[in-house]
């Protein structure tokens, strides 16, 4: 009988948590992705102003920079993750983060459009609740330049980056696919 009365309260409890997942989503969604084109701006100015080899430290400091004023100002979890990291040390999906990248990839040769891979759910880390959300990032011009096939980069370019990041996975990537994802852990 308790067990019937537990389920009978979670089903009645499912249309309100669906919606409070909704309004999290988006909440987070407004708060976080417009620091995503001030990272591809930064990059952008710097790859005209400076250089690709110049414009590395750009990306290795400018834009973790960013991502880091949004955490103190959200108090979140906020990172960029890839399955091909260039910095392991601060790009390495976990478990969760890994299967979204995988199921994104998967998604996106399936033909869905990169622009709308996204997932959002309420888990548990540390017996507390979290919202994970993560947004997929697609290889633009700009991140051609470093993360583009190994055999186009210029050797200068290598060096940098072999110097820069000396266990750097990153290259390989063709405009349009997958570089990684912006996620999320929004304690609630």
């Amino acid at each position: 009988m308790k067990s019937l009365l537990s389920v009978a309260l979670l089903i009645s409890a499912l249309p309100s948590f669906a919606q409070d997942i909704v309004a999290l989503t988006a909440e987070t969604k407004k708060t976080v992705l417009p620091v995503v084109p001030k990272v591809v701006n930064a990059m952008q100015e710097a790859v005209a102003d400076k250089g690709v080899a110049d414009a590395i430290p750009v990306c290795k400091e400018q834009a973790p920079e960013l991502i880091k004023e949004k955490r103190k100002e959200t108090g979140w979890d906020i990172r960029r993750v890839s399955l091909k990291t260039r910095n392991a040390e601060r790009g390495t999906p976990d478990l969760w983060e890994a299967r979204q990248l995988a199921d994104f990839n998967i998604r996106a040769a399936l033909g869905e459009k990169i622009d709308s891979l996204e997932k959002s759910e309420i888990t548990t880390i540390d017996g507390k609740p979290v919202l994970r959300y993560m947004k997929a990032l697609p290889v633009g011009d700009v991140c051609l330049k470093c993360h583009g096939p190994a055999d186009t980069l210029d050797s200068g370019l290598k060096n940098v980056l072999t110097t820069t990041y000396p266990h750097d996975q990153a290259t390989g990537y063709a405009k349009g696919q997958i570089r990684g994802a912006l996620t999320v852990k929004r304690p609630l």
